[in-house]
């Protein structure tokens, strides 16, 4: 009788408790697991030197592997970080946009270039710590929310294709944040209380203190006015603020004012009320569909920014650009950030803000 071949999984390892307990799931599953932690060369918060997103995350990432009995290497992957989404970062603040830099990087980052070095050195998957599901079924793969909904990452991942999918696993999926550090202190593994990392890996500090270093010479100020074009102050640089900022806008009105939107063209910064910043229709660019393409408007459920909940909306795709038309107005929808649409639990597919409408 012949021995059942172990089906090859690399296991992106930042040296955090979620992708070390993912490794160790894999191993108990029976998984021929190798670890990999990618090096990026960012500088770290407090002293501005390159760190590779910490020496200390690899050393753990590398402790835990040793514990679970796993090869371990680490790969520099920094100038792709810089080209593909660094760069593209700067690009869109400068334009009067918001980009989501998660979302380009798991896309061209963790599900491109690390998926296509895991399969090309011979992986069968690329296993990560996102808390986020796959499910098959009549023969195409379904990205779906995680179990925890406090932590559902299927936002950032709405861009991953069939053929990738087929190629990924995520172990966490099923688990809740407190169960995966239950199993972390019942392994003893030594990143068991360790923080979560920050959202934007590779600022050290606040964006604008980043957007600041990185675009001197590129910007200047200009006037902050009001819907009727009456000029209310000045601001300091149009990347530096957001659709739906309500803080450091340095005018005093009376009533709260927030953002309503960024004409670079004009370098002005347009603000108002808060119910002036309510939408109901805009439009998304750059689509993908998962599981299949949406051929007929449909009504789902639309969410505009990772933090915020879901909303009732009619999706209709076309050729070049989808509409979507809230049933209810929604606040700030901003140009950069990804509108992602799911059924019940499923994500059906998302592109990237490109204009709002009324």
């Amino acid at each position: 009788m012949s021995k059942k071949i172990k089906k090859k999984v690399m296991v992106a390892m930042s040296g955090g408790v979620d992708s070390s307990v993912a490794a160790a799931l894999l191993k108990d599953k029976g998984y021929e697991a190798i670890g990999l932690t990618m090096c990026f060369n960012l500088p770290d918060a407090s002293t501005g030197k390159p760190s590779c997103c910490g020496a200390e995350a690899i050393a753990d990432a590398k402790r835990v592997a040793d514990i679970l009995d796993m090869r371990h290497y680490v790969l520099n992957f920094g100038r792709e970080l810089q080209k593909q989404v660094i760069a593209d970062f700067i690009q869109q603040y400068s334009c009067g946009l918001t980009p989501n830099p998660c979302v380009r990087c798991n896309e061209l980052i963790k599900f491109e270039t690390l998926l296509q070095k895991a399969l090309g050195l011979g992986m069968d998957y690329l296993a990560t710590g996102h808390y986020a599901r796959i499910q098959k079924f009549r023969g195409r793969y379904f990205l779906k929310k995680a179990r925890d909904n406090k932590k559902d990452q299927s936002y950032f991942l709405y861009r991953l294709t069939q053929e990738k999918l087929s190629r990924i696993i995520f172990p966490l999926g099923e688990l809740t944040k407190d169960r995966v550090r239950e199993l972390a202190r019942k392994l003893k593994l030594p990143v068991a209380g360790k923080k979560d990392s920050q959202e934007i890996c590779f600022i050290p500090g606040n964006y604008q203190e980043f957007l600041k270093n990185r675009l001197k010479g590129k910007f200047s100020p200009g006037n902050i006015v009001d819907t009727s074009g009456k000029v209310l102050g000045t601001h300091q640089g149009i990347p530096f603020y957001t659709i739906g900022q309500r803080d450091k806008l340095g005018i005093a009105c009376g009533y709260p004012l927030y953002v309503l939107s960024l004409d670079s063209r004009r370098n002005e910064l347009v603000v108002g009320k808060k119910e002036e910043s309510l939408k109901n229709r805009f439009l998304v660019k750059d689509m993908i569909y998962p599981s299949g393409a949406l051929k007929k408007k449909t009504f789902l459920q639309v969410r505009i920014r990772h933090l915020s909940v879901e909303s009732a909306a009619w999706v209709k795709p076309s050729r070049e650009k989808t509409e979507v038309t809230f049933k209810q107005p929604c606040f700030a929808i901003t140009p950069g950030q990804s509108a992602v649409f799911y059924k019940k639990d499923s994500v059906v597919g998302g592109g990237i803000i490109e204009e709002v409408l009324a």
